[in-house]
């Protein structure tokens, strides 16, 4: 149930990243969002392709092999996007309505994280199931 959970979060991700890469790539229409933040504007207009590329970068790492570190930068870009919104002067919900772009990134990182454990208890379980009680009865006389 978990890796379906996770291959759906893989292809959520996926879209969002190659989406948003693809029209930083195309379009200037983002300008005002890193204006926002204090870029001037030529600045901003150099920047879109650069943040494109590496949204599609991102896009592409997490389909097919998700490390954490690049989950952690996903939700924080996808966070400052959708948050550069509010900044620009747009009303809240343009930052709510866009939680789920940085939301999944997160269930993403949660669900390997819990992988890990779940492996590390596996093998520590299996490791003290092999275990031949007898081996150490020296220790007990």
């Amino acid at each position: 149930m978990l890796k379906k959970l996770e291959i759906i979060a893989r292809v959520g991700i996926f879209g969002t990243f190659l989406g948003h890469g693809t029209v930083a790539l195309v379009s200037t229409k983002w300008v005002y969002l890193l204006t926002a933040y204090g870029f001037s504007a030529s600045t901003a207009k150099f920047l879109l392709p650069l943040i494109g590329c590496l949204d599609i970068l991102i896009a592409l790492s997490i389909l097919i092999y998700p490390l954490r570190a690049v989950l952690v930068w996903a939700a924080g870009w996808a966070f400052m996007a959708a948050l550069s919104r509010c900044i620009a002067g747009e009303p809240i919900y343009e930052f709510v309505e866009r939680s789920a772009n940085w939301c999944l990134p997160l269930i993403l990182l949660i669900l390997k994280i819990h992988q890990i454990k779940t492996v590390e208890k596996s093998n520590t379980l299996t490791i003290a199931s092999n275990h031949n009680p007898e081996e150490y009865s020296y220790i007990s006389k």
